[in-house]
């Protein structure tokens, strides 16, 4: 197990009960990763470990065991095939460039002792070696990869890939040496969430969503409505499979089931892109924008990061991310674009600072999104079109209702006055809340002009 945290409708599981007499499931804490994580409040430690545990209740309920390492899984899952005299282990896909070469390790270390490795198709519905052009390039446009993509979907696309129980190795006393260990032994502490983890909070969650499907269509950019699905955290950690997310938007009919079935398809896109395109991880997808002559003031950056840029629908939203790690789609778009077309600064490093703090992180979208917005990459907003940070808080908090939870300084500001920023000592010193630290309508002409010049 690894971003695949379920025990139904799992790929490599299905295959693996169905090929096998026993069948141990493992997750391995790599050390690789967990040693660039510098903070140890890092809420998506409590997200794994919380949907782990409820993994392993269901294990044990069914007379098994989840079995837990630490370390390198290079050495550990070969370490453990030994010991348990493996025939073989079975793994889903990872797209990203450090897990292709992690698996391709584990798979030459297995095959050095008679091991075999199978790996299958499981966080998406298609690769990106299954959407292509007619001359079998990859798509650098989403809309024509959207429309290939419903071609090519068929029932067998998204069927359930049942997992058959009865193939859990019944516990054993060996199985003590790897149980579960405490936040403490990992070296991190337990956060709160603002969502249940595990499957049940992803099926909880879904049910939820699936009743207020009709109004996704409307309500999915809406700051002041809980519109959207929420499943993007348990899509990353894979406590919920992308083929029943899918299955429950054709079950549904209209415009929001439509609409939502498109943002599953966007994050299938963007998963092609990285496949297709590895270099985007570190550079532009648009050659011609990969020198850019970003300013990246860091104080300006400090003060995105702590909410306190003076435009209060982006520090509504930085707020929010501090504090909970999410961020709604919409105001991912106006924060990217107010960081890199407001305040000139590298696309990189807001990239990386959502990184570190969302729950949903995933290389692939978070690449794909931040690029978008900064008009760098694959299909991205033209560099022309700029986010103004003032008319998009009117438009999607109309009311004010996000900016007053999250910048309370200015809750007794009138609904329409509260999305725009009042510069002066005196409303500083009366609201306590700082006064725009840019203009934006002349950071807007100077961003057109160095995207301009980057073009000649």
């Amino acid at each position: 197990m690894r971003r695949d945290l379920r025990l139904d409708d799992h790929h490599a599981l299905a295959e693996a009960t169905a090929q096998c007499d026993r069948v141990a499931v493992v997750f391995v804490f790599d050390t690789k990763i967990l040693s660039r994580r510098e903070d140890r409040d890092d809420r998506r430690m409590t997200f794994i470990v919380e949907s782990l545990r409820e993994m392993d209740t269901v294990l044990r309920q069914c007379g098994s065991q989840l079995i837990v390492l630490h370390g390198d899984p290079v050495e550990e899952i070969p370490q453990l095939a030994r010991q348990i005299h493996a025939n073989a282990v079975f793994a889903n896909q990872d797209f990203e460039q450090y897990a292709v070469r992690r698996d391709n390790e584990v798979r030459k270390v297995l095959a050095g002792f008679g091991v075999q490795f199978h790996s299958y198709k499981d966080q998406v519905v298609f690769d990106s070696s299954e959407v292509r052009t007619e001359n079998g390039a990859p798509f650098r446009v989403y809309s024509p990869f959207a429309r290939q993509w419903r071609k090519l979907l068929h029932p067998a696309s998204i069927s359930e890939r049942k997992v058959e129980s009865s193939s859990f190795w019944a516990k054993e006393p060996w199985m003590d040496d790897f149980v579960l260990p405490s936040y403490e032994s990992l070296g991190f502490i337990k956060n709160d969430l603002w969502l249940d983890p595990g499957t049940s909070g992803a099926k909880t969650r879904l049910d939820w969503f699936v009743d207020r499907l009709d109004d996704y269509a409307e309500n999915r950019d809406r700051l002041d409505i809980d519109g959207t699905s929420g499943l993007s955290v348990h899509l990353r950690h894979g406590t919920i499979s992308i083929r029943e997310c899918v299955r429950a938007s054709l079950r549904q009919e209209g415009k929001g089931a439509d609409k939502w079935l498109s943002e599953l398809i966007w994050r299938e896109f963007y998963q092609s892109i990285l496949v297709a395109y590895p270099d985007v991880e570190t550079t532009t997808f648009r050659p011609e924008f990969a020198n850019l002559p970003w300013e990246n003031r860091e104080d300006l950056f400090e003060a995105w990061k702590q909410g306190r840029t003076g435009y209060p629908i982006v520090d509504a939203a930085m707020r929010c991310l501090n504090a909970t790690g999410w961020m709604h789609n919409r105001l991912r778009m106006v924060v990217a674009s107010f960081l890199t077309k407001d305040l000139l600064i590298d696309y990189r490093w807001g990239e990386a600072y959502f990184a570190r703090y969302l729950l949903d992180f995933d290389l692939a979208s978070n690449n794909g999104g931040w690029q978008w917005a900064a008009s760098t990459g694959c299909d991205p907003q033209p560099y022309f079109r700029i986010f103004n940070p003032i008319l998009q808080g009117l438009k999607f908090d109309p009311k004010g209702d996000f900016v007053r939870r999250w910048v309370p300084e200015l809750s007794t500001r009138p609904d329409d006055k509260i999305h725009e920023p009042l510069a002066g000592d005196l409303f500083e010193s009366e609201f306590d809340y700082p006064g725009p630290i840019v203009d934006h309508q002349i950071q807007r002409t100077r961003a057109v002009d160095m995207f301009a010049q980057a073009k000649l």
